[in-house]
């Protein structure tokens, strides 16, 4: 009786804690949040969702008369050895970054969620399976992967996203599994068992909920690896094909300019310094702030 009575008088003051405070502890939590970061991936979304409003050139239109012209008015990061904008280019190139990295998320990220979810509940040989499977895949060398699938198949935007989601989905599955043998274990879970709850109801409505912060905090840093990866790939020329304006492939046209026109390569370079960064910060921000035992050190 008395434990009932303790659990109710909980349950009422966290029905009556005033909305200030609520209101006070979340300005804590922005107050340290990076902000130049954020303002930064920001700017990023602003160049995604506006790039023909904010873009001055069509990122794709040569103009030889005008090529290798330092930056100036007309161009404000100056143009290439085909006169093509770099400005707009790299804002075009944020398109295809996000694009790309965000549907790898969505399939490889997905397929993990799923993998490391069910393989880490039910144990047994399904999971002994499935990690085997992991850990042949995060021991290839992606770049030796990525070369051997170009050349066989050649390189598009596509195949850059059939290399990227397997060793997504492998990370994404070891990290997931990792967190559901941990909520399996709490008591909640146990009782579930007992009254005879069905398994795909335990793991929707006790195991999903209590890995999404792990899943949210993982696709925020998993976004700029696999900008990185791609701007790698595009710059050894087996990522995203030309003349799309992709910031690996930049990178690497400007190498045989880099004394004449060092804008070609230090801009979109810098674009990619700054995103991956950014991201970086963000996601370590967001992993402290969703784990409760890291907010209270």
């Amino acid at each position: 009786m008395a434990q009932a009575t303790d659990q109710t008088d909980t349950v009422i003051q966290v029905q009556t804690v005033p909305l200030y405070r609520r209101v006070r502890a979340g300005l804590a939590l922005l107050r340290r949040a990076p902000m130049i970061p954020m303002f930064i991936l920001l700017i990023l979304l602003v160049f995604v969702a506006f790039s023909p409003l904010v873009a001055t050139h069509d990122p794709v239109q040569n103009d030889i008369m005008n090529n290798l012209a330092p930056p100036s008015i007309a161009n404000f990061l100056g143009t290439d050895q085909l006169g093509r904008d770099v400005y707009s280019r790299i804002i075009y190139g944020s398109r295809i970054s996000l694009a790309l990295s965000l549907l790898v998320i969505a399939i490889g990220g997905g397929v993990g969620v799923i993998l490391g979810t069910l393989t880490g509940y039910l144990g047994g040989r399904s999971d002994a399976l499935v990690q085997r499977a992991v850990e042949a895949v995060l021991a290839l060398p992606l770049i030796l992967v990525a070369l051997s699938f170009v050349f066989t198949f050649g390189f598009s935007f596509w195949n850059v996203v059939f290399i990227l989601c397997p060793f997504v989905t492998a990370r994404f599955a070891r990290i997931v599994r990792g967190e559901t043998l941990s909520v399996r274990e709490r008591d909640y879970v146990a009782l579930a068992k007992v009254i005879g709850t069905p398994t795909h109801r335990i793991v929707l409505k006790h195991i999903l909920p209590n890995v999404f912060n792990t899943v949210v905090v993982i696709s925020t840093l998993e976004v700029g690896h696999i900008i990185l990866v791609e701007s790698s790939l595009s710059f050894l020329g087996v990522g995203i094909p030309p003349p799309n304006p992709a910031w690996g492939l930049m990178v690497a046209e400007g190498r045989q300019f880099i004394t004449s026109a060092y804008w070609i390569s230090l801009f979109p370079g810098l674009a990619i310094l700054a995103t991956v960064l950014s991201l970086n910060l963000f996601g370590d921000w967001l992993r402290d702030t969703m784990d409760p035992r890291r907010r209270e050190l």
